[in-house]
């Protein structure tokens, strides 16, 4: 009977898409927003510069992983050009090089000859991309997955801390916001302690579902998200508190 076994490596090109445009979204907007918040800014100028944070975010994520991953594809590309001119001028080589992977793989010299010497009848390129270059189809590069899914995730990662500051008028805490400091500017804290906490608590569930889904700790890449995230959150604030008391 044949084995069947269930693995998770086939999502790694659309989950680390996922995971860095959702992650990117919520801490860049968040952060944004918390800081144009300390900085004493009223909430339609908050919310304002959410949505172009949001808008702005998502084209460079698309543009970003679009180059970046093309760029992986024509070297990936080169490289298989390379082999198959390699392949049509000196045969025996390559299958020498094949024979020595084998080798260093553990398997005996006879042996190694045998397998090189079947798998490049079989099919040459193939071979030598997976077993010299590292090139798979589960490792190949794919620049629409990954812009797309990058800009989707990035955008529902970034409508979180808008939401929040949509819904913050109508929250318990808001009217506390409007108690004013020195009768001229808005106390933003309760604004900035909700987008910053549920924020917060965004990135640990989506570290913890992106660790779940690819078999990783769960643990660690929660502890991951919420310090990358929390050092964001406290530096753009401090930036944005700098500049209102300038003003």
């Amino acid at each position: 009977m044949r084995h069947s076994e269930f693995h998770r490596a086939h999502r790694i090109g659309w989950l680390r898409a996922a995971v860095l445009g959702a992650n990117d979204g919520i801490v860049s907007t968040s952060s944004l927003v918390i800081g144009v918040a300390a900085a004493h800014a009223d909430l339609h100028n908050i919310l304002v510069t959410g949505v172009a944070g949001l808008v702005a975010g998502a084209m460079s994520m698309a543009a970003g992983e679009y180059v970046s991953v093309s760029s992986q594809v024509d070297t990936e590309q080169a490289d298989l050009n390379r082999e198959r001119k390699e392949l049509a001028e000196n045969h025996y080589h390559e299958v020498n090089e094949l024979k020595a992977i084998y080798i260093d793989r553990g398997l005996e010299p006879e042996l190694a000859q045998q397998v090189a010497q079947q798998l490049m009848a079989h099919d040459a390129l193939g071979a030598h991309a997976r077993d010299e270059l590292g090139l798979t189809e589960i490792t190949t590069a794919r620049p629409l997955q990954a812009a797309i899914v990058s800009a989707l995730t990035f955008s529902l990662g970034a409508l979180l801390p808008l939401l929040m500051v949509m819904v913050f008028p109508y929250l318990p805490l808001a009217h506390i916001s409007q108690i004013l400091i020195d009768n001229t500017r808005l106390d933003t804290m309760p604004l900035i302690a909700t987008v910053g906490f549920i924020s917060l608590f965004s990135l640990m569930l989506l570290g913890g579902l992106s660790a779940w889904t690819g078999g990783a700790s769960v643990l660690k890449a929660i502890a991951r998200v919420t310090f990358w995230g929390t050092l964001s959150m406290v530096i753009t604030a401090s930036v944005g508190f700098l500049f209102g008391a300038m003003n």
